[in-house]
């Protein structure tokens, strides 16, 4: 795959960011240029068509859910190919209206993400994409206000996953990421 191999050689890499022992990929050397942001995004497309949307009885796809923030430049580009909603999920108190909200594990404490309650309809099918899957935890948070408002999660959709951390497995979905790393 060597689009794949294009976009890896184009992360850039923080050493000790944002603490010390951590390796940042960052993803938006990617962004800085169209013509590989089209590739992530075709990549990305591609992916859903050929092997979600396949395995989805269904076969199809009524909203992308990103998360704060990096999946707010991925979902809008995704749903828009796919004829599809966007759905953000923030931290509780950032978005008007009422919303649900649930509490998740960070890697140093707990957070709590929110969603519009009337974003999903009842029987939905939704894929929740971002940037980075780490321990799952924020993911895994999103998964959970999808199934609060009766949608169903067909896959979690990633650029980056982090091999050494197996916790994402714990997803309620199958889980893509494009570019698997040990860093």
């Amino acid at each position: 795959m060597a689009d794949v191999q294009k976009l890896r050689e184009k992360l850039g890499i923080h050493p000790d960011f944002p603490k010390k022992g951590i390796n940042f990929l960052d993803i938006f050397p990617i962004f800085r240029d169209p013509i590989l942001t089209e590739l992530l995004i075709s990549h990305l497309v591609t992916h859903i068509v050929t092997v979600t949307l396949a395995n989805s009885p269904e076969k199809k796809i009524d909203a992308v859910v990103g998360l704060d923030a990096r999946g707010f430049l991925l979902g809008p580009l995704i749903a828009l190919r796919l004829g599809a909603g966007f759905v953000p999920v923030r931290k509780t108190g950032k978005l008007p209206g009422e919303t649900v909200q649930v509490m998740y594990s960070k890697e140093y404490g707990t957070d709590e993400f929110a969603m519009q309650a009337d974003s999903i309809a009842p029987g939905s099918n939704v894929i929740i994409v971002d940037d980075l899957i780490a321990t799952g935890g924020s993911a895994q948070a999103a998964g959970e206000l999808v199934k609060k408002l009766g949608g169903n999660t067909l896959e979690y959709i990633f650029i980056i996953g982090l091999n050494f951390l197996k916790d994402r497995w714990k997803l309620d979905a199958p889980v893509y990421c494009m570019i698997e790393s040990d860093e």
